[in-house]
């Protein structure tokens, strides 16, 4: 069965982005050179990308071309989206659509975010491996990586690398 991976960049406290969505606190540490945290491996990895309307939207407006042409990639949504990039919109129940996707032949997913698909997914259980980029940087406030958890995600830590810049990135299998 396929794996659903959530790869997402994470303050010190555990946000994605500011109350607002905003994300330039990840611009303020420079990558040292070469160093793709592991983005390369992952997209290596996956055939599918699945995220919500404010994270498509982010990377819709994205400076570039988009990002994920070789994926199959789904939006969960219940409004209306207009767009020209190869996405295909899903308005239905998250829920069901993934755990059919997981049975489905193929590559790994990557869940992309936000944060209520990421925690909708946790809550069902259907989430396997989750990686961390962690920024070091304690925004106080923002959009969690989960909401309200049903339960426990009983995690167990699979790798952990540290980087000159202070950024760390830690991978956990999900038990």
């Amino acid at each position: 069965m396929r794996k659903v991976i959530l790869y997402i960049a994470t303050s010190l406290d555990g946000f994605i982005a500011k109350k607002n969505g905003g994300l330039d606190w990840l611009e303020q540490f420079p990558h040292p050179k070469g160093e793709d945290y592991g983005y390369v491996d992952l997209l290596n990895r996956i055939d599918t990308t699945l995220m919500g309307r404010n994270t498509f939207e982010f990377v819709a407006n994205y400076d570039g071309p988009f990002p994920y042409p070789n994926s199959t990639n789904y939006v969960f949504s219940n409004s209306d989206i207009k767009s020209n990039l190869p996405i295909e919109i899903i308005s239905g129940d998250a829920i069901e659509f993934l755990t059919d996707l997981k049975r489905k032949p193929g590559k790994d997913i990557w869940l992309i975010g936000g944060g209520r698909l990421n925690t909708s997914f946790a809550n069902a259980g259907l989430i396997d491996e989750i990686i961390l980029t962690q920024i070091p940087v304690f925004l106080g406030e923002g959009i969690p990586v989960f909401g309200e958890l049903k339960h426990l995600l009983k995690t167990k830590t699979s790798s952990f690398q540290r980087y000159s810049n202070g950024i760390s990135k830690v991978e956990f299998e999900v038990i």
